[in-house]
């Protein structure tokens, strides 16, 4: 399990190990306010409303109330592990989920957090989390985990996935949750599968991509299309119901591990400074990659369609050079 903290920490740089290590258990040590707090790795962020959160690593939240151009850490957050998956319902309740099976709570906004949940006998990470409203949520995670609750996160019940087509037993990553209007939720997962719920994640079937590797991330893009990415520059365009693939081609072979979507604006990041934009709905791909070649975590779309990028650096500015028009047909 030190190999998978690790992992997390460099940013998906390696497939994700299947041993099972059984530990001391942990006891919750808040995360310490710093002067470069901006700095730390950063793995998720979402919009409470016009407020910007981001979480990392050593429990770090970082807020903007100024579409990013600049940052404060919170004042309270409970734990010092790496923080992995965050969502806001509104402008101030929000949820995020990191190692040790942690889920926190926010009622203000991500200024301060509350412990819900806590694994503290195994190190069972969690990678994602998205919340539909203020009662109904759903948390996902190593080997097949799949958390629901319906009463804000006060109680969590695990859901027992099925075994994948040609498997014995339900043992893949699920590593990125996101959901389009009508409520039907997506997870991304290990062997090129997108798993889709239409009950708030209480059941699942999957969708196989035809890819074979590891699906980091995804987005359900205007038209109600899917675009999910992964590794070695795999990013796959789907039809709203999952059923069919077509690959965007891509120059880069570095991993995709993140996707943001604001109306027709799209914005793609990955590993070695990878990005990649399209402002007509995902029609047409830009491809960039920027001089620094930082690795990209997560990235977010301001009001105006620009992208806020975080990186194992922490919060970043990217100037990337045009490398041409990609179209998801070719």
């Amino acid at each position: 399990m030190r190999n998978l903290i690790c992992l997390m920490a460099t940013l998906f740089a390696s497939a994700l190990p299947l041993a099972t290590v059984q530990a001391a258990p942990v006891q919750p040590v808040p995360a310490t306010r710093t002067a470069n707090a901006t700095a730390a790795t950063m793995l998720g962020a979402s919009w409470a409303q016009e407020r910007l959160v981001a979480v990392g690593d050593h429990g770090t939240v970082l807020l903007s109330d100024d579409k990013g151009h600049s940052f404060h850490q919170a004042a309270a957050v409970p734990l010092s592990t790496p923080l992995t998956g965050v969502s806001f319902i509104d402008a101030r309740q929000g949820w995020a989920v990191g190692h040790w099976g942690a889920i926190l709570a926010s009622t203000d906004g991500g200024d301060s957090w509350q412990l819900q949940r806590l694994s503290s006998a195994e190190d069972r990470p969690l990678f994602a989390v998205h919340f539909f409203n203020p009662r109904q949520g759903v948390a996902v995670g190593l080997w097949s985990q799949v958390l629901t609750t319906d009463d804000g996160g006060l109680n969590w019940s695990e859901q027992k996935l099925q075994a994948p087509p040609g498997a014995s037993r339900a043992d893949l990553n699920l590593m990125g949750l996101f959901a389009n209007h009508q409520g039907r939720l997506y997870a991304t997962a290990e062997r090129g599968q997108v798993l889709r719920s239409d009950d708030q994640g209480k059941h699942w079937r999957y969708l196989d991509s035809g890819y074979a590797g590891t699906l980091w991330t995804g987005a359900v893009l205007a038209d109600g299309s899917l675009l999910v990415g992964g590794q070695r520059g795999t990013l796959l365009h789907g039809s709203a119901d999952g059923l069919s693939w077509k690959r965007v081609p891509l120059k880069s072979k570095s991993s995709v591990t993140g996707i943001a979507v604001a109306g027709q604006q799209v914005v793609v990041v990955g590993l070695d400074g990878l990005m990649v934009s399209s402002s007509d709905g995902g029609l047409n791909f830009q491809e960039q990659q920027s001089a620094e070649g930082v690795s990209l975590t997560a990235a977010l779309l301001n009001g105006n369609g620009s992208p806020i990028l975080f990186s194992r650096r922490g919060v970043v500015s990217m100037q990337g050079q045009e490398e041409g028009t990609i179209h998801p047909s070719e």
